[in-house]
């Protein structure tokens, strides 16, 4: 069951960042870590007919992109750019974004508080504690855990961080800076949407360096959120979000993303939990790398897609490797 919300005309000028702000991203990021590798794999190649190069976000300190965005976000706030500075921070996740906070937060000296989700992946949950996360599970999914998150930021006068802030896509864009930079000729991108960062900053880095490449978003079927919002150019919510993958398990879309999505993606491809696993198991036979399952939306994707790509030369956004081991272990012994 979905529902639309009425047409909407979100503000996204504070998303429309300059190359000289990306430029100081960058610079930010550089500070903790070099740039992730991109790399050409001749078995990927055999198997979709397509020159795939793979952007290695999984080769991250948190294993998983949103931590560009977190190190981007945690120094705006240092430098009292949201206010004063505050007490301590505190964000909803399943995980990759909960892990972004509490690496940067913790680095600039904040104190971290994440709220996940009831029967939240116990791996990501021992990650953020082990970096230093005051740990609350509460609300049976991602949104009910940020309406939580939001309640305890006013009783406590923390610093809710949204999971679609400027600083957050700008943050996470330096890794289509890289990309571009290292293989401008590519021409189509799939990567997965869950909250938007990631193809947000795909697209406006893509307009600013006046690139023809084709963004394709990747979504789970059982999460069709973002397809729905595409199609129809509004905000469209769905009562559920029912993926194993669940960097992309959204049912309440942000309307910013949303706006900048219809305007500049290609087109949105959804793909089947069986496909994600294939996914999974492709990049462990073919790569030798450790996907989890947003992190192998995109392969799905190029995978249906296949016979369109054939002689193209195509990027895949390898968002992230926090899956819980498992289910990794059930994926790859199919």
């Amino acid at each position: 069951m979905t529902a639309a919300a009425p047409s909407l005309s979100p503000n996204i000028e504070p998303f429309l960042f300059s190359l000289e702000a990306l430029a100081d991203a960058t610079g930010i990021v550089r500070q903790s870590f070099a740039a992730t590798p991109q790399i050409a794999w001749p078995l990927l190649k055999e198997r979709t007919g397509a020159e795939v190069w793979v952007k290695h976000e999984n080769h991250l300190p948190t294993s998983a992109f949103k931590v560009r965005g977190g190190l981007v976000l945690a120094d705006a706030l240092k430098k009292g750019r949201y206010g004063k500075v505050p007490r301590g921070i505190i964000t909803a996740t399943v995980g990759n974004h909960g892990l972004s906070q509490t690496y940067a937060g913790r680095k600039a000296g904040f104190a971290v508080t994440i709220v996940v989700p009831e029967n939240n992946n116990p791996e990501k949950n021992k990650a953020l504690k082990a970096l230093g996360a005051e740990l609350i599970e509460a609300g049976h999914d991602y949104s009910a855990a940020y309406d939580i998150a939001a309640r305890i930021a006013r009783e406590r006068d923390l610093f809710v961080i949204e999971p679609f802030l400027p600083e957050l896509m700008r943050g996470v864009a330096t890794y289509a800076l890289e990309f571009f930079t290292a293989v401008p000729d590519l021409d189509t991108v799939y990567v997965p949407i869950g909250m938007g960062s990631g193809i947000c900053g795909l697209i406006r880095t893509r307009d600013l360096l006046k690139l023809k490449t084709r963004i394709v978003g990747v979504v789970a079927e059982n999460a069709p959120a973002h397809a729905l919002s595409f199609k129809a150019g509004q905000v469209v919510t769905t009562n559920s979000a029912g993926t194993f993958a669940d960097g992309v398990a959204v049912r309440v879309p942000k309307p910013e993303p949303v706006a900048i999505i219809h305007k500049g993606a290609d087109r949105i491809v959804t793909v089947g939990d069986e496909e994600i696993a294939d996914a999974i198991r492709f990049y462990h036979e073919d790569t030798h790398n450790t996907a989890e399952g947003a992190g192998a939306v995109p392969l799905a994707g190029l995978m249906q897609e296949r016979e369109r790509m054939k002689g193209k030369k195509v990027g895949v956004i390898l968002t992230g490797a926090n899956i819980y081991r498992p289910l990794l272990a059930r994926i790859l012994a199919q």
